[in-house]
């Protein structure tokens, strides 16, 4: 809510019917009552209020990419019509913007006029920010403007709803560990990708077609949470349009290896030294001395940091490789690890998700 243009509008409206504008005390007694009103407690009582919510993270991905490669007005003008568009599709769904951080939102859904249930009207949302943002991408590749994506995360439980500040600046907004859960959960999101918590997930009772669900090592959890990929909304006739498939979460990394060449299903005994740049649940980019051809097989070994594994059971196959300043860039799919390797590659690329910006 903007306090200020509202408190403006009323006193417009007072002074039209009386022919004179609320006095000073009034005024700050009405622009109180607003912020109690926002704040979900009208009667200006102290502290929080505890309340189930679902809350919406958004994040555009690639948008530090772009700032670097573009003009500060075209970025600006990007960033602008993308906010733009997902603060109007927020509002059709009857939520609440919390805050903008940058280049991604927070928002929140709870009761409203029309009845519908919260939890699913933020995945309808989330559903129309997707495809929202695939318009504008289309609108953008023909104005030869940079694409953006979103990424978004949605978790439903009780959280700590109240005014933070004093009157020289207040602000709304809400607290809690639900909170943080979805700021997590988005963090997990792929370019143009919706996940749900389970929370969501049995709230929305079928709402939403969704694939397997699966698990996530998130910080303040000592066990893996349970999430979905929102696929498309049945009844409405709607789809997620995933135009950049992954497979998985890629971290940006700088990890020495070694690997071996296999040939007619032979090992060979050399052993090369290279450099992980990027790591993934299904495979790697890595920077090396030599050039290997696409459809090499390898057979790779490599320490793990932070999850204690020493992986020597990797195969792979070379999917690409050029020349870059004097080395060669490899990306490198896996065919066969086993299920031990497999899991503590996925947490530790979980791990440092949580601490690096998606791409």
């Amino acid at each position: 809510m903007d306090l200020r243009h509202t408190v403006d509008r009323i006193q417009g409206l007072v002074s039209a019917e009386t022919g004179r504008r609320l006095g000073a005390d009034a005024e700050a007694a009405l622009s109180q009552l607003l912020r109690n009103v926002a704040s979900g407690n009208p009667r200006g009582q102290d502290g929080f209020a505890y309340r189930e919510l679902t809350i919406l993270f958004a994040d555009l991905r690639g948008f530090m990419s772009i700032s670097d490669r573009y003009p500060p007005q075209v970025v600006l003008q990007v960033l602008n019509r993308c906010l733009i568009s997902m603060v109007e599709v927020v509002f059709a769904h009857e939520g609440t913007i919390d805050k903008f951080m940058g280049d991604s939102i927070m928002a929140h859904f709870g009761e409203a006029p029309s009845g519908k249930d919260a939890a699913e009207r933020a995945v309808a949302c989330a559903v129309d920010l997707q495809i929202a943002m695939d318009a504008l991408n289309a609108h953008h590749r023909h104005g030869a403007l940079p694409e953006l994506y979103l990424g978004i995360g949605i978790n439903t439980g009780p959280v700590l709803v109240g005014t933070l500040g004093s009157e020289l600046y207040q602000a709304h907004t809400i607290i809690g560990e639900e909170v943080n859960l979805a700021a997590r959960i988005e963090a997990f999101s792929l370019r143009g990708q919706v996940l749900v918590s389970e929370s969501t997930f049995r709230r929305c009772n079928g709402f939403a077609k969704t694939g397997e669900p699966f698990s996530l090592h998130v910080k303040g959890k000592s066990d893996p949470i349970v999430v979905r990929e929102v696929l498309e909304l049945p009844r409405a006739g709607k789809a997620v349009p995933r135009r950049d498939i992954r497979k998985s979460p890629r971290v940006d990394v700088q990890m020495a290896f070694s690997y071996q060449v296999i040939q007619a299903d032979v090992t060979m005994p050399q052993v090369h030294d290279g450099t992980v740049r990027v790591l993934g649940y299904h495979g790697l980019l890595a920077e090396l001395d030599e050039r290997l051809t696409p459809g090499v097989e390898v057979k790779i070994r490599i320490e793990l940091p932070l999850v204690n594994h020493r992986a020597s059971d990797i195969y792979g196959r070379v999917k690409k490789c050029s020349r870059k300043q004097g080395r060669y860039v490899c990306g490198i799919e896996f065919t066969a690890l086993t299920s031990k390797t497999r899991s503590s590659l996925e947490l530790l690329v979980q791990l440092l998700t949580q601490v690096m910006e998606p791409a």
